[in-house]
């Protein structure tokens, strides 16, 4: 794969890690502020606000300037605000609030030069295996090992996983500092709308934000007022909230390992479809019948070992459809709408957990997925272009590929 690959591939998953920690660290952060749903739900929202706001700038930056030095220094700033929060923790609500929209401005950076430097750095036909084990290593460190951490943290002193967070971005800045890149012809101006206009004129790319989107939307609904599910329904621990959110994990780690192969053995179009009826199904069971973590687990286990798969899929699609001097810009296109709408989905999760129980938020996510899902389907089996994402299983000699600077990587 490459010494480029596995500097970016680890400098990822200890990022990935400190953004576990972070997970699980600041909703419980929050809930000692206020039990009120909907100024917990309000941390989501800041948080996840500037991925409406920037994501459009951070992917014309992507393609016109050097990807590596963006991210380096996306990285270096992420490690600056996580140390300031970690200094004045305690303060009030509102503080923290803006500690976290400003936290997820720094993230838009990383996420727009993700896809690019993963292009630049395997070749084409090792797309699936690149993908497979960075959304394999995101999951382990992100929601396995970064959450229990974070929550294990917190219980032994407040600020401590927020120091702990800060140093994993520094360590990632330091392994990405090491790559050794070719500079090559950037865009000379990264027109910020050309990635949308481009999405917006290819069908398949366009249904999948569609249903990522919805899927985004449900889950951030559900995941806003998590840590108070897993309070009041659970009976769990701070420690235990950790625990909840690494069960998510195990079911992404096994999807993204297998990816490569189920890709091969079954087509990309009837993969998606069968990730598209089962994900709904999952929340579904977790807010009828789970009362316990076990339960929980179970349906969670399943839900992301499709939504890992899912995300290889689109991303292997993405990456080998769009031109490489556009891959920055649609990428975060996508990103301004896959993930802007995660600040209206936990707006409306705390309105509709504070007016109507915890549980609504799950029942309206299992309705809008499933009926968005249902009425996608049909064009993205349409419109997926089968033969271009068969996987081709080979073993080839290890490289030492130079990157080629038109991309970028989470």
């Amino acid at each position: 794969m490459g010494r480029n690959w596995y500097l970016l591939w680890t400098g990822s998953a200890i990022s990935a890690l400190g953004d576990g920690i972070f997970l699980a660290a600041l909703p419980l952060l929050a809930a000692t502020l206020t039990q009120d749903p909907k100024l917990v739900a309000g941390v989501s929202f800041f948080g996840t606000l500037p991925w409406l706001l920037a994501a459009l700038p951070a992917g014309a930056a992507a393609d016109r300037y050097d990807p590596r030095k963006l991210l380096i220094g996306a990285l270096w700033v992420q490690a600056a605000l996580l140390a300031v929060l970690a200094t004045f923790h305690n303060a009030h609500i509102g503080f923290l609030y803006g500690m976290a929209f400003l936290i997820g401005t720094a993230e838009n950076l990383p996420r727009a030069v993700g896809q690019p430097l993963i292009k630049a750095t395997v070749d084409d036909h090792l797309l699936e295996r690149a993908n497979g084990r960075l959304f394999a290593s995101q999951a382990i460190a992100l929601q396995f090992v970064g959450p229990p951490l974070g929550g294990l943290l917190f219980a032994v002193a407040a600020p401590g996983p927020f120091w702990v967070n800060a140093l994993t971005f520094a360590i990632g800045a330091v392994l990405v500092t090491r790559m050794r890149t070719k500079p090559t012809k950037r865009a000379e101006r990264g027109k910020v709308l050309e990635g949308l206009r481009w999405l917006k004129n290819h069908k398949a790319l366009r249904t999948i934000t569609v249903i990522t989107a919805t899927g985004n939307l449900c889950i951030a609904m559900t995941m806003a007022t998590l840590v108070l599910f897993a309070q009041q329904r659970l009976g769990l621990t701070n420690a235990g909230f950790g625990a909840l959110l690494a069960t998510l994990a195990c079911g992404g780690v096994a999807g993204g390992l297998l990816a490569e192969r189920i890709l091969a053995k079954l087509t990309p179009r009837t993969t998606v479809t069968v990730t598209v009826v089962l994900i709904p199904l999952m929340w579904l069971g977790i807010a009828t019948i789970a009362y316990d973590l076990k339960t929980v687990a179970a349906f969670a286990v399943v839900s992301s070992f499709c939504t890992a798969v899912w995300g290889v899929a689109t991303s292997v699609l993405r990456q080998r459809t769009v031109p490489t001097h556009l891959l920055g810009r649609v990428s975060s296109a996508q990103t301004l709408i896959t993930w802007g709408v995660q600040p209206v989905g936990a707006l409306l999760g705390g309105l509709i957990a504070g007016s109507f129980g915890l549980l609504a938020p799950w029942f309206v996510a299992v309705a809008l997925r499933t009926v968005v899902g249902l009425v996608a389907l049909r064009p993205l089996r349409a419109h997926w272009p089968g033969a271009a994402l068969n996987v081709h299983l080979a073993t080839v000699p290890e490289h030492d590929a130079a990157v080629t600077l038109p991309e970028e990587s989470r």
